[in-house]
């Protein structure tokens, strides 16, 4: 599958985020500082644009399955911009990375792809499955003896945990409490940009 290779910090100034929404708080970027100043006004085109590739990013998935989020979103009840950052939300990857048994939703999208985690029992392999209110998340049996989520169930002790998650680490397990909310996504993101980009 295709990557983006570029460095988490250079990606995060370019796009205007913090890379502590990636699960990386302490990379920075020293090059080119002024570099934001120095660039002309964005187009409305570009605006949209970049609201995209931001969220692409965050989530780490590519332009045709991020489509297929929105022509689903745009088919649900609701607002299309909230309902695609709630589907989002829900990928199997980004609830193992909000539930703190991963540093970020790069090593939980590898982690969920290597089987590690099961849902309601049973293993689940696809980052991209939707969670829905009820199910269970858990650290498979034989995987929570791995000294890797030991160490990332200690370094993550104090990690805040969004609302709609119930997460119990002792047991490395999460129970999805609600459908997540478009207020309980901690990113700045203007997703009527990205909905108007598409209505085009």
């Amino acid at each position: 599958m295709a990557k983006n290779m570029q460095p988490i910090a250079k990606r995060c100034k370019a796009l205007g985020i913090s890379p502590a929404v990636m699960g990386y708080a302490k990379k920075t970027t020293n090059r080119n500082p002024g570099g934001n100043q120095m660039r002309r006004k964005k187009s409305e085109y570009a605006t949209q644009l970049n609201e995209k590739q931001k969220v692409k990013f965050i989530y780490g998935i590519l332009e045709k399955q991020f489509r297929a989020y929105y022509e689903k979103a745009f088919a649900m009840q609701g607002k299309t911009g909230e309902n695609m950052l709630v589907l989002l939300e829900r990928r199997l990857d980004n609830v193992v990375y909000r539930a703190g048994f991963a540093m970020t939703r790069r090593e939980a999208r590898q982690l969920v792809s290597h089987a590690h985690f099961t849902v309601n029992g049973k293993k689940v392999n696809i980052p991209s499955y939707l969670v829905k209110p009820g199910d269970v998340i858990a650290i498979s049996e034989k995987s929570m003896t791995l000294t890797k989520f030991k160490q990332v169930l200690e370094a993550n002790a104090t990690m805040p945990i969004v609302g709609w998650l119930s997460v119990d680490k002792t047991k490395g397990q999460a129970t999805v409490a609600t459908m997540p909310t478009r207020d309980e996504i901690d990113y700045d993101v203007e997703e009527s940009l990205i909905v108007e980009l598409y209505s085009k």
